[in-house]
C-alpha cells in the first residue's frame, strides 16, 4: 500500500519493486550520509509483513526452512529461508520474535504465497500465520530494521532518508535482495547466504539435500561479485542487464545505485569460472570486480565474513 511519506515535500516515489515508498527526498548523497551516521530513517513500509504466533512457532519454522530458529530469543533479528525441493530459493525471510509471534519481513508481492505455504504445513500444531500488514510497517536505519504501528507512518519519525540510500548501504555490504540479485535458478551458496540464512548442521528441511551436496561435495554454478561501475557514464545498467567477459555473456546485473562515496556500484551474478580479476561490461558499461563469493565456495568452503563490507 501506498506509504503516507510519499507526501512529503521532496518526496520522489521509487520504480517497482519500491514504488510505494520514496527513491529519495530531494537529496541522495546527503541522505546516504546522514543514515549512515544514525541520523535519517528509511521507510521500508513497502515489504510485507507475515505473523506466525502460537506455542509450536519456532520449532515448527525451524522444521520447514534453512536456519536454526529453534533457539531463537525474543528481540533477536536473523534471516531465513524457504527452499524449493531442488535447493532453490523461494523466499528471503527477516524475521524476529516478540515472545508472542514471530514477525517475518519479505519482498512485496511475495506474502500471499509465502502464507499460502506455510498454512498448507500446519498439521496439528499449535501455530497461526497472518498478515501483519494492515498494522504494521517496517522502517531501517544504520543499525537495522524495526516494526512500527502504521498508523505513525508520519513526520513524526525524524529525518527521512530514501529507499535509495538504503540501496546503496545494501549494495555496498554485498547483501543480495531476493528478485533483484537472484532468479528461480538460484541456490543459496551463488549469493552468500550460507552462514548469514543458512545453518549448515542443523535437521533437514525441504532443499537441504541440495545444500548439504552442495558445501560437501561441489562448487554452485554461478557466484555474486560486487561491481565498481565507470563513473564516466551517465546512466546505471538496469536490472537484468548482460554481463560480458571477453565478448561472452556470463551472466546479469542485480541491483544497481550510485553510492556518495563509491559512485556508481552493482551486484551481479556471474559464471564461477569467470577470473575475479577479469574487466567485464555490465549492460555496456566498464566494471572491475570484488570477490564476494569465492569461486571456490561449496565443497567446506564458505563465504568468509570479512568480505562482507561494514558501514564506516
Amino acid at each position: 500500500m501506498r506509504s503516507p511519506l510519499l507526501d512529503l515535500p521532496g518526496a520522489v516515489a521509487a520504480d517497482a519493486p519500491d514504488a510505494d515508498v520514496a527513491a529519495h527526498y530531494g537529496d541522495l548523497f546527503a541522505e546516504q550520509r546522514a543514515l549512515i551516521k544514525g541520523e535519517a530513517v528509511v521507510d521500508r513500509s513497502n515489504r510485507e509483513i507475515v505473523r506466525v504466533s502460537g506455542a509450536d512457532r519456532l520449532k515448527w519454522l525451524n522444521d520447514l526452512t534453512s536456519n536454526k530458529l529453534d533457539t531463537l530469543k525474543p528481540g533477536e533479528w536473523t534471516q531465513t529461508l524457504i527452499l524449493d525441493l531442488q535447493g532453490r530459493v523461494e523466499h528471503h525471510l527477516t524475521l524476529v520474535d516478540d515472545g508472542e509471534a514471530v514477525l517475518a519481513h519479505v519482498e512485496p508481492g511475495t506474502s500471499e504465497a509465502l502464507i499460502d505455504y506455510l498454512d498448507k504445513m500446519r498439521f496439528m500444531l499449535r501455530v497461526e500465520v497472518s498478515s501483519a500488514d494492515d498494522e504494521l510497517a517496517v522502517i531501517s536505519t544504520a543499525d537495522g530494521d524495526r516494526y512500527i504501528p502504521r498508523a505513525e507512518l508520519n513526520a513524526g519519525l525524524g529525518r527521512m532518508a530514501g529507499i535509495w540510500a538504503y540501496e546503496a548501504l545494501r549494495i555496498e555490504r554485498h547483501q543480495p535482495r531476493l528478485g533483484l540479485d537472484t532468479d528461480h535458478k538460484t541456490i543459496p551458496h551463488e549469493v552468500g547466504w550460507i552462514g548469514e540464512a543458512v545453518h549448515l548442521t542443523k535437521g533437514c528441511y525441504r532443499g537441504q539435500e541440495t545444500v548439504a551436496r552442495v558445501h560437501n561435495l561441489g562448487h554452485p554454478p554461478r557466484r555474486l561479485v560486487f561491481l565498481h561501475l565507470d563513473g564516466s557514464v551517465d546512466t546505471l545498467p538496469p536490472h537484468g542487464a548482460p554481463v560480458i567477459f571477453e565478448s561472452q555473456e556470463v551472466g546479469a546485473v542485480g541491483s544497481s545505485v550510485r553510492h556518495h562515496e563509491l559512485g556508481p556500484i552493482a551486484l551481479a551474478v556471474v559464471k564461477r569460472t569467470v577470473p575475479v580479476d577479469a574487466p567485464l561490461l555490465a549492460g555496456g558499461v566498464a566494471a572491475t570486480q570484488e570477490v564476494i563469493v569465492p569461486p571456490d565456495a561449496g565443497r567446506n568452503v564458505s563465504i568468509d565474513p570479512a568480505m562482507r563490507r561494514r558501514i564506516r
